[in-house]
C-alpha cells in the first residue's frame, strides 16, 4: 500500500503545480509507467481502466470541442449579456440570473466547459461594467462553485458521471430520472447560500447600458439559431441512443464533429484551430491517472472503504447515503475527484444499493470546491483567472469553500434520499 500510494500522492502533486510546464496528460502518463515498471499494476490492469474511462474521456472532448465552436460563433457571449440586460441594472438579480446561466452551461457543456469557456466571457463583461475587485471576485467565486453543483442532471454533465453511470451500467434516461430532482435542488439551495454568503459584495446597481447589443457580439446569425436546434436534436438524440444502450461518446463527440462540419461549410469558423486547441491532453490525463489510482486498488484501499461503506449500507437508507456522499466530498477535496470517483466506485461494486453511486458522484461533483485542487474544472477555473489577471489565494478560496459547500451538500444528499 505504500509504494502505491507514494506513486499517487507524487503525480497528483506533480499535476497540481505543473512544473517545467508539464501538462497534465503527459505527468499522469508517466505515473502510470511509472506504477507498470514498478508492479503496482500490471497490463490487464490497464486494459481494465481504459475499458472504463474511454467512453467518458471521448464524450468530454466532444463537449468541449461542441463548446469551443459555440463560443468562437459568439453563442455564450450573447447569452451573458442577454442575462445582464434582463437583470435590469439590478446586481443581486444580476448575480442570481448568473449563476443560472452557470447551471445552463454547466449542465448542456459540463462543469470544465462552464470554467473553460464560460469564465472569461463573465470576467470580460464585468469589467465593461467597472464593477470593484471584491464585487468581481464574489462573482467569479460564485460562478466556479455552480459550475460542478450543477453538474448533476446528465450523465455528460461531469466525467464523473460518465464514468460511474458506464460502472454500474446506468443509462441515460435512468440517470436523468434519478438525479434531475437533486439537480434542481442543488441549484437553488447552492444560488441561497452562495448569495447569502457574498450578498455584501453585491452593488444594488449595475449600468448595463455599458455593454453592447446581444445581437452584435455573433459572427453567424443563422448558426447561432441553428445552434438552439441542434442541441435540441442533440438531446432528443441521446435518449433514442439510450434505448439501444449505445455509448455516450457517440453522441458527444459524433455531434460535436458535425456541428463543426457543419460550423466550417458556413465559413464562421476554422476547424483546425478548434481540433488543435482541444484539450487532448485529458485522454492520457484520464487514462494515466486512472491506471495509477488502480495501484491504490491493488493495494488494498478499496477493501478498507468497502468495509466502511458496506457497515454503513448496513444502517438506515438516509446514513447510507450522507455517508458515502461526504467520504466522497472529503476524499476529493484531499485527492481530487477524479481518482476519488473511481476508487470509490470500485469500493460500491459489491454493495446492492445503487442509491450509494449516485450520493458518490454528488459528493465527487460537490466536494471538490472545498479545495482548490479538488477538480479539473477548478484547477482550469483558477488557471484562466490567472491568466487573466485575477488570483485567488489557496486560503481565500478553501475558507469559502469550506463554508459553502457542507451545508449545500447535506441539502442535496437528502433530497436524493427523498426522491430516489
Amino acid at each position: 500500500m505504500l509504494l502505491p500510494s507514494l506513486i499517487f500522492i507524487i503525480t497528483l502533486i506533480l499535476i497540481i503545480t505543473q512544473p517545467f510546464k508539464l501538462q497534465i496528460g503527459t505527468i499522469a502518463i508517466v505515473g502510470a509507467i511509472i506504477s507498470l515498471v514498478i508492479g503496482t499494476v500490471n497490463i490487464a490492469d490497464v486494459f481494465t481502466v481504459t475499458s472504463i474511462v474511454w467512453d467518458a474521456t471521448l464524450a468530454f472532448i466532444g463537449i468541449i470541442i461542441l463548446s469551443m465552436v459555440l463560443d468562437t460563433i459568439g453563442f455564450f457571449e450573447w447569452c451573458a449579456i442577454k442575462m445582464a440586460k434582463l437583470s435590469g441594472g439590478d446586481g443581486h438579480l444580476m448575480f442570481v440570473y448568473s449563476l443560472l446561466l452557470g447551471s445552463f452551461v454547466s449542465a448542456l457543456f459540463a462543469n470544465d466547459g462552464a470554467a473553460l469557456i464560460l469564465t472569461p466571457i463573465l470576467l470580460a463583461k464585468m469589467k465593461i461594467l467597472k464593477l470593484n475587485t471584491k464585487t468581481i471576485v464574489a462573482f467569479l467565486l460564485a460562478g466556479g462553485f455552480i459550475s460542478d453543483s450543477a453538474s448533476l442532471p446528465f450523465v455528460f454533465s461531469n466525467l464523473t458521471n460518465i464514468v460511474t453511470a458506464n460502472y454500474f451500467h446506468i443509462g441515460f434516461v435512468e440517470y436523468l430520472s434519478n438525479m434531475f430532482i437533486p439537480f434542481i435542488v442543488s441549484v437553488i439551495i447552492s444560488i441561497v447560500i452562495l448569495w447569502l454568503v457574498l450578498k455584501n459584495d453585491i452593488p444594488k446597481k449595475v449600468d448595463v447600458t455599458l455593454l453592447k447589443n446581444p445581437d452584435d457580439v455573433l459572427k453567424s446569425k443563422p448558426l447561432f439559431y441553428l445552434s438552439w436546434i441542434f442541441l435540441a436534436l442533440l438531446l432528443m438524440a441521446y435518449f433514442i441512443g439510450d434505448n439501444y444502450h449505445l455509448p455516450i461518446s457517440l453522441f458527444a463527440l459524433g455531434g460535436a464533429l458535425l456541428f463543426l462540419v457543419i460550423a466550417s461549410s458556413m465559413k464562421a469558423i476554422h476547424p483546425w484551430l478548434i481540433l488543435k486547441t482541444a484539450p487532448w491532453q485529458i485522454v492520457w490525463f484520464s487514462i494515466g491517472l486512472y491506471i495509477v489510482v488502480y495501484g491504490l486498488k491493488n493495494g488494498g484501499l478499496t477493501d478498507y472503504l468497502s468495509v466502511v461503506l458496506q457497515n454503513l449500507s448496513n444502517q438506515n437508507d438516509l446514513m447510507a447515503i450522507l455517508g458515502t456522499g461526504f467520504i466522497s466530498a472529503i476524499l476529493s477535496a484531499i485527492m481530487n475527484n477524479m481518482p476519488t470517483v473511481m476508487i470509490m466506485d470500485i469500493a460500491l461494486a459489491d454493495i446492492p444499493n445503487q442509491a450509494l453511486a449516485y450520493a458518490n458522484i454528488i459528493g465527487c461533483n460537490l466536494g471538490p470546491k472545498m479545495t482548490p485542487f479538488g477538480s479539473l474544472a477548478t484547477l482550469l477555473w483558477l488557471h484562466v483567472l490567472a491568466s487573466k489577471g485575477v488570483k485567488i489565494g489557496f486560503w481565500e478560496y478553501s475558507k469559502f469553500g469550506l463554508l459553502v459547500t457542507p451545508p449545500i451538500l447535506f441539502v442535496v444528499l437528502v433530497s436524493l434520499w427523498i426522491f430516489i
